[in-house]
């Protein structure tokens, strides 16, 4: 009986520990569904970082960040970094920030697992309340 306990037990911690926000994610439109672009998310030097690989939409196709300012202004879409600086926090990751490049503008972001392959992504300004909520889909190499 220990033995079997113990099997459940190494079973259920490998499966939780498996689980992590690295990979490759669908976004999906608030209001059509439709799967918009593929995010690639990596931790790089322990902070949560995330690039627009593809965008999925023919309308959406070598679109320029007209909104953006700085160093992403016309820039592509594809290829652009869009989450960065996260850091870990229980089982969150926060205090950094996303992109939104249908406006340019930048908020405050926390990224949670809601199980293996479902991702709640919240930008918000100020306060965490006062914000939008997505939720991403993983991809299955």
């Amino acid at each position: 009986m220990k033995w079997i306990l113990f099997c459940c037990s190494l079973v259920l911690f490998s499966t939780l520990q498996a689980q992590s926000v690295e990979g490759r994610w669908a976004t999906v439109d608030d209001e059509t569904g439709e799967q918009k672009s593929i995010v690639s998310l990596a931790i790089v030097d322990g902070k949560l970082e995330g690039t627009i690989e593809a965008l999925l939409l023919a309308e959406d196709q070598g679109k320029l960040c007209v909104n953006c300012t700085g160093a992403n202004k016309n820039q592509p879409i594809a290829g652009m970094k869009i989450v960065s600086g996260l850091e870990k926090d229980g089982e969150e990751w926060n205090d950094g920030t996303i992109l939104d490049p249908k406006n340019g503008k930048e908020y405050s972001c926390i990224v949670a697992l809601e199980s293996e392959d479902k991702l709640k992504v919240r930008g918000y300004l100020g306060f965490s309340i006062i914000g939008r909520t997505q939720y991403w889909h993983r991809l299955k190499d």
